[in-house]
C-alpha cells in the first residue's frame, strides 16, 4: 500500500493527472453556474453553464502557467468519448408511444435537420475553397474545411472535433481540430444570443405571449415494473453499466473492423481511411448497438424472461446531461487559439454567413411545416442546429416550459430519420479529405442532395402539392 500511495502521488502522468484535469472541468462549471445565477446579464443570455465554464478555462489559458497545466490532448479524448456515451444513453431511453399523425412530421423534421447540414456544408465550402487558393492561406487552410461548419454548428463540439481530426490527420498543416472546435464554440453563442434576441423581438410583435418559466424535471414515476430501489444494485449503477457495456461492444466492433481492414491488403491505404472514418463516427456505432440492446430488452420483457424494466428514462437523461456537459467543457477547453493564427478571417466568415443562412432557411421551412407552432419549432431547431440539442431545449423552454407543443417530441424523434438522410454526408468526409478537386465535387453533390431532400420536405403528400408558398 505504501508503494502504491507514493507512486500515485508522485506520478502525475498517471491517475492523478486524470483527477486533476477532471477537477479543472468540474471546478469551472461550478463557478460558471454561480456566475450564471448571480449575474443577470449572463443569466438572460441563456448560455449553458458548461459553455460559460469552457470560456472561463479559455480565459485562464491566457496565463502561460495555467495553459501549461491544462492537457489539451486529454480534453480532446474526453470530448470524443463523451459524444459516444451521450448518444447511447439517449438512445436507450423509452421514447413512449408515437403521437397520432406525427409520423410524417417527424420524418420531415429529420429531413429538415439534414437539409440544414447540407446548406451549412455548401456555405462553408463556398467560403473555404476560394480562400484556400489564395497564397496567404495555401499552407494553412484545407479547401474542404468548410464542411466543419455543419459538424460544429449542426452536431456540436464532439463531431466538430472528430471530423477536424480526420482532416488534420491527412493534412497536418491544417489545424482541423481547433478550427472545428472554434466553430462549435461560436455556434453556442449564436444559438443562445441570437435566440434570445429573436424571442424578445417576437414577443414585442405579439407572436409570443409568454417568455420564461421554470421547468422541473420529475423522476420517471410512471414507468411500470421499474427496477426496485431495494434491489442489490442501484438504479443509477444499472444505467451506467448498460451505457458503458454498449460502448465497450462498440469499441470491439471498431477494433475488429480495423483489423479486417488491415488484413485486406488489396484495399491499400483506403482500408485505413475506412477504419479511421468509422472511429470518427463512434457515436453512430454506439447508437446502432443501443438500438439493438433496446430490442433485446423488449423481447426479454415480452417473453417474461425479464421481470423488471432496467432502463430508467430519468436517470438516462441525467447521464446524457452529465456527459454532454463534460463534452462541451472539454471541447471548449481543448481549443488552442494560438494555432488558429492566420485562420481568423475564414473562421469569422464561415460562422457569420453560416448563421445568417441557417436562420433564413429554418424560418422558411418552419412557416410551412409547423403552421400551428411555428415559433416553438423554429427556436428549438435553430438552437439545436447552431448549438446542440440542449441549447435547442433551453430556448424552447422559454416559450413552451411544459413542452405542450409537438416541438420537443419532434426534436427527440427526428434523430433516426436524420441518420438515414445524413449517412451520405458522413461518407463524403472520407472522400473530400483527399484534396481540392474532391472538395469541389463534394460541394456539388451536397447541392444536388439539398435540392432533392427539399423537394421531399416541401411536398404535401395529403393534398398532392408543394408547400413552397406559406401554408398560413
Amino acid at each position: 500500500m505504501t508503494n502504491l500511495l507514493s507512486m500515485s502521488t508522485s506520478d502525475y502522468n498517471g491517475t492523478w493527472a486524470f483527477i486533476a484535469q477532471m477537477g479543472i472541468l468540474f471546478g469551472a462549471v461550478i463557478i460558471a453556474n454561480i456566475l450564471r445565477r448571480k449575474i443577470p446579464f449572463i443569466r438572460k443570455s441563456l448560455l449553458p453553464s458548461a459553455v460559460i465554464g469552457g470560456m472561463l478555462i479559455l480565459l485562464l489559458k491566457l496565463i502561460p502557467p495555467v495553459k501549461a497545466f491544462i492537457n489539451e490532448g486529454f480534453m480532446e479524448i474526453v470530448a470524443y468519448h463523451c459524444l459516444g456515451l451521450g448518444f447511447i444513453s439517449m438512445t436507450l431511453k423509452d421514447s413512449g408511444k408515437k403521437q397520432p399523425g406525427q409520423g410524417m412530421t417527424i420524418f420531415k423534421t429529420g429531413a429538415t435537420v439534414v437539409n440544414t447540414y447540407l446548406i451549412q456544408v455548401i456555405v462553408g465550402m463556398l467560403i473555404t475553397i476560394p480562400l484556400s487558393l489564395l497564397a496567404v492561406y495555401k499552407e494553412k487552410l484545407f479547401p474542404g474545411a468548410g464542411v466543419l461548419l455543419a459538424f460544429g454548428f449542426g452536431q456540436g463540439p464532439g463531431q466538430a472535433l472528430n471530423n477536424g481530426v480526420i482532416l488534420q490527420t491527412e493534412h497536418p498543416y491544417f489545424e482541423g481540430a481547433n478550427f472545428g472546435l472554434a466553430i462549435a464554440t461560436c455556434g453556442f453563442f449564436v444559438a443562445c444570443l441570437v435566440g434570445v434576441v429573436y424571442l424578445n423581438i417576437a414577443k414585442k410583435k405579439g407572436k409570443i405571449k409568454n417568455i420564461g418559466g421554470d421547468f422541473i424535471d420529475e423522476t420517471d414515476e410512471n414507468a411500470k415494473d421499474i427496477i426496485p430501489v431495494s434491489q442489490s444494485i442501484d438504479r443509477l449503477t444499472m444505467q451506467i453499466a448498460l451505457v458503458f457495456a454498449i460502448y465497450a461492444i462498440s469499441y470491439l466492433f471498431l477494433f475488429g473492423l480495423e483489423k479486417l481492414c488491415a488484413a485486406a491488403t488489396f484495399l491499400g491505404n483506403f482500408g485505413k481511411t475506412i477504419s479511421d472514418l468509422f472511429y470518427g463516427f463512434n457515436f453512430l456505432i454506439g447508437t446502432v448497438f443501443a438500438i439493438l440492446a433496446k430490442q433485446i430488452i423488449k423481447l426479454l420483457k415480452k417473453s417474461n424472461a425479464m421481470k423488471h424494466t432496467y432502463t430508467d428514462n430519468y436517470l438516462l437523461n441525467r447521464i446524457s446531461g452529465l456527459v454532454f456537459d463534460v463534452m462541451i467543457l472539454a471541447a471548449t477547453a481543448a481549443i488552442d487559439f494560438n494555432k488558429l493564427e492566420g485562420l481568423w478571417l475564414p473562421l469569422i466568415l464561415v460562422c457569420a454567413i453560416g448563421s445568417v443562412v441557417s436562420f433564413i432557411y429554418l424560418k422558411f421551412v418552419c412557416k410551412r411545416l409547423y403552421p400551428t407552432y411555428e415559433e416553438e419549432a423554429f427556436v428549438s431547431l435553430f438552437g439545436m442546429l447552431t448549438g446542440t440539442a440542449s441549447t435547442g431545449t433551453i430556448l424552447l423552454r422559454e416559450i413552451d416550459p411544459e413542452f405542450k407543443t409537438p416541438a420537443s417530441y419532434n426534436m427527440v424523434m427526428q434523430s433516426m430519420p436524420a441518420i438515414l438522410f445524413g449517412f451520405p454526408i458522413m461518407l463524403l468526409v472520407g472522400y473530400l479529405k483527399v484534396g481540392l478537386v474532391e472538395s469541389v465535387i463534394t460541394t456539388g453533390i451536397c447541392a444536388v442532395l439539398f435540392i432533392a431532400f427539399n423537394l421531399f420536405t416541401m411536398f404535401d403528400f395529403k393534398n398532392k402539392r408543394f408547400m413552397f408558398k406559406n401554408k398560413k
